[in-house]
């Protein structure tokens, strides 16, 4: 088990820490297309005080032709920096559903050197509720120098995926509906063929999560455990494009779970390739 301190702050932490310049806040709201929000025009709306937005689908390798994939180090390094986040400050991830988005920005950050990340228990949700004071309008911070230091260790490719599946030297647990993982429902994005890889499990996100809030260490383990995922062995998580498989590594990093990846291209990639192997039904028993 992990301590919960290091990686989830409360709106009481934060609200005492509003201004504090070792102390960076940032906005990660996403949304599925289909349920037609714009995260940016929110945030401009209202936020947090002094919080920055991290648009996920601009700050990435966007000559990729695939969703917010990651980016070089060195681009998210002049983009951050920019957005006044530096390396050495604990930085402060939130969004706008309680928990969905988060996850992934803080996984971006980790990857890339950031040394303390953490996320707003509840999101925005909670710092409403509890009558936090909010602004709206853009934010201009001072620029700040981020020093990137990749984690090649936190990522897979295609290629290496590939090899996984092969020959079974980790377990793919994959984030999407079951519906979806079964090839029952069709895919959001098109041109991608329904089903999951051979051998991988399916644990769709959401049941990790209780409003807003990631769910206590039993019931991590316990859905880990129904589907059939060893938190002891090397996993990597997938998902449709690579955000709700970031649920999935916080919640077997909060557990313990020691050799945890993540697919980047996830299903819009896999989906996506001919000869990318795809089966549909249960996942194998």
């Amino acid at each position: 088990m992990t301590d919960r301190a290091a990686t989830f702050v409360s709106t009481d932490w934060l609200a005492a820490h509003l201004g504090d310049p070792d102390v960076a806040i940032i906005d990660g709201s996403w949304y599925l297309p289909t349920e037609g929000r714009d995260p940016a025009a929110e945030y401009r709306k209202a936020h947090i005080p002094g919080a920055v937005f991290f648009d996920l689908d601009k700050v990435a390798d966007t000559s990729s032709g695939l969703p917010h994939m990651l980016p070089s180090p060195e681009n998210f390094a002049r983009t951050v920096g920019a957005l006044g986040i530096s390396d050495e400050q604990v930085l402060v991830v939130y969004d706008g559903a309680g928990l969905f988005s988060a996850p992934r920005v803080r996984w971006t950050f980790r990857t890339m050197g950031a040394r303390d990340v953490r996320i707003l228990e509840g999101g925005f949700p909670q710092w409403i509720a509890d009558g936090r004071p909010v602004e709206s309008g853009e934010a201009k911070p001072e620029p700040k120098v981020f020093h990137p230091h990749f984690d090649a260790e936190a990522v897979r490719s295609i290629d290496e995926v590939r090899e996984i599946v092969a020959t079974g030297s980790a377990t793919v647990v994959d984030a999407r509906s079951g519906e979806r993982f079964r090839g029952e429902a069709p895919e959001p994005r098109p041109g991608l063929r329904s089903g999951h890889m051979p051998g991988s499990r399916n644990l769709p996100a959401g049941a990790l999560v209780a409003d807003g809030r990631l769910k206590g260490d039993a019931d991590i383990e316990a859905a880990f455990a129904a589907a059939g995922v060893d938190p002891d062995q090397p996993i990597v998580t997938s998902c449709g494009s690579g955000v709700t498989a970031a649920i999935l590594a916080l919640g077997l990093e909060t557990i313990g779970a020691r050799d945890v990846a993540l697919y980047d291209g996830s299903w819009a990639e896999w989906g996506g390739a001919k000869d990318a192997p795809v089966v549909t039904g249960p996942a194998d028993k």
